[in-house]
């Protein structure tokens, strides 16, 4: 006999009840149009909420979500979300947000095996050997904290570069792109500081983002 999903159902009708008390008419005029200024581009982890982290109400924020928060040119399925936010709803920020502790990282960082994932993950794995010689030589929990950023960073470079992303520049369309790093343990964003605005100025932002994680110090005593 499965399990009841009644108190879910319960919580929605209470949930509503609420809204509709301390908002009248919200839900009529949310049903009539969705007009978000903000794409949400962030990891599947259930502990990682895009409306409640930014403090915003349903229809203030487009989200997609998958494991570890990667965007690559192949996945027609971000693409289309992506697309959708920026050519039909006008969205004016798209934030690429990871988190520390993503289990998806730390999978590739301490080369543990999950299963059919580990092939998505070959992204992350990509991320994690280009950028070696500037996280190897730290402990191991900024190797963590480190390689959560670095993989928001590549993928901000990924966003950035899309055909939809270049077009919308292309034609004058204000648009940016974010990336932040979602702490667990405090439920406070970091900016990363790769924030992409214009198609001439994705390679330098990418370049000073990386760079500002020093490669290990070259020891000139050494014999």
């Amino acid at each position: 006999m499965p399990d009841s999903l009644q108190h879910l159902i319960d919580n929605n009708r209470t949930w509503a009840e609420r809204m509709e008390r301390e908002q009248p008419g919200f839900f009529k005029t949310l049903a009539q149009q969705q007009n978000p200024k903000y794409m949400w581009i962030g990891c599947s982890d259930s502990r990682v909420p895009a409306n409640q982290v930014t403090g915003l109400e349903p229809g203030e924020v487009f989200v997609h979500r998958n494991v570890a928060n990667v965007v690559v040119s192949s996945d027609l399925n971000a693409l289309s979300v992506i697309q959708f936010a920026v050519d039909v709803l006008k969205v004016e920020h798209i934030l690429v947000v990871g988190h520390y502790g993503c289990g998806g990282v730390l999978a590739v960082l301490r080369e543990q095996r999950i299963g059919l994932g580990d092939n998505w993950l070959r992204h992350v794995h990509d991320v994690k050997q280009r950028h070696r010689g500037r996280w190897m030589h730290l402990c191991t929990a900024e190797q963590e904290s480190t390689l959560c950023e670095m993989n928001v960073i590549e993928q901000v470079g990924h966003v950035a570069e899309t055909t939809v992303v270049q077009d919308a520049w292309a034609r004058g369309q204000k648009l940016a792109v974010h990336g932040w790093c979602y702490g667990l343990k405090d439920g406070l964003v970091k900016d990363l500081g790769v924030t992409m605005s214009r198609a001439d100025h994705v390679v330098q932002v990418y370049s000073d983002a990386i760079k500002r994680y020093p490669r290990q110090p070259v020891n000139t005593d050494a014999a």
